[in-house]
């Protein structure tokens, strides 16, 4: 069961200097015409092996990475509104749907301070799944795009399998590089684009901690009313793909919710349950840690930045957990990615 959960609040210690950068670097965006992919009508024609485009020079791309709950969406904003003007690339399997977005956990526009998104609720759930190879296909275009007029692409997301399809050199769709019968031998370190990668990471139990208490906020926020909405739409009534768990579908635990809502209709539920099998698979999500150990053992720059203080403070409901976000995980980033970008 997938499920994603708000990321740490924006540090006030540090509201002052973002100001400052967000009329510099941003206009409306229009997107420009691009390729699309097939994948809401057919599925794409298989091949074994899909090779990268040419690119006679690697182009530059931040890449942030982490577990569930780990702070990625707000640290790219950070990123974003300081000294370089850039675009952000949303890698997440489940928020690059339209809907759900409580539950998905999809950044709210008012705190995107006018930053392109890329990919973030652009696609209508159906019965094909975006697949990897979509998600390769759609990203290329995007940072094409967007190196085109000369900003820095910001690829954040926790769906490691989104951020493997579109980096290495030649995707083997055949090959699932994170299954626990493979070791880091099979993931491989030839990577098409020039990567800064920038890991936030924490304590797991602080993490569990923290997501626990997330969980009863993004059910205070509204996330059961929507999925009861979700539920009670037309759409769902007269889909038959449920049962497949195809797209968005996966994000919400389809089995159990919809069993819960064929017991207790959604038009007339008062009680919400029990929501412990819930909070199960938010703590399987946060262990999304072992697959980027795969990929450091496997050669690839891992940059780590500590956020463990900062959560043990946030836990314990101290406020000045914010400023130490700042100096421990946001100064760092912007100093290497400053001297990534320079190089």
């Amino acid at each position: 069961m997938r499920l994603f959960l708000f990321s740490p609040p924006t540090p006030a210690c540090y509201h002052h200097q973002q100001q400052q950068h967000y009329s510099s670097f941003y206009s409306p965006f229009l997107h420009p015409k691009r390729r699309r992919s097939r994948w809401r009508k057919t599925v794409m024609a298989s091949t074994s092996h899909t090779p990268a485009p040419a690119h006679s020079k690697k182009d530059k791309l931040v890449v942030i990475m982490g577990a569930t709950g780990t702070g990625k969406s707000g640290l790219s904003i950070d990123l974003a509104t300081r000294f370089f003007p850039s675009e952000i690339i949303n890698s997440d399997k489940m928020q690059v749907y339209k809907g759900l977005d409580i539950t998905t956990n999809k950044i709210p526009s008012h705190k995107r301070h006018n930053v392109p998104h890329h990919l973030l609720g652009e696609f209508v759930p159906d019965d094909v799944e975006f697949t990897p190879d979509d998600f390769r296909l759609q990203a290329d275009n995007a940072i094409s795009d967007i190196i085109s007029r000369k900003k820095t692409p910001l690829l954040v997301g926790g769906s490691n399998s989104f951020i493997y399809s579109l980096l290495v050199q030649e995707y083997d769709r055949g090959l699932s590089v994170f299954d626990d019968r493979f070791d880091s031998d099979s993931v491989s370190s030839s990577l098409r684009y020039n990567c800064c990668f920038l890991w936030v990471d924490s304590s797991l139990q602080l993490l569990y901690d923290y997501l626990n208490k997330r969980v009863d906020d993004m059910l205070e926020s509204g996330m059961f009313e929507e999925l009861a909405e979700f539920f009670d739409s037309d759409r769902m009534r007269n889909n038959n793909s449920v049962s497949l768990g195809v797209g968005l579908l996966k994000a919400i635990g389809v089995p159990e919710f919809e069993r819960y809502f064929k017991m207790y209709p959604p038009a007339s539920v008062e009680v919400k349950g029990e929501w412990d099998p819930v909070r199960r698979g938010v703590y399987q999500e946060a262990r999304q840690i072992d697959k980027i150990l795969k990929l450091e053992r496997a050669g690839w720059d891992l940059r780590r930045l500590d956020a463990t203080t900062a959560f043990r403070m946030l836990v314990n409901g101290d406020q000045e957990w914010r400023c130490v976000w700042e100096r421990q995980v946001v100064e760092p980033s912007v100093k290497i990615v400053k001297r990534f970008l320079d190089e």
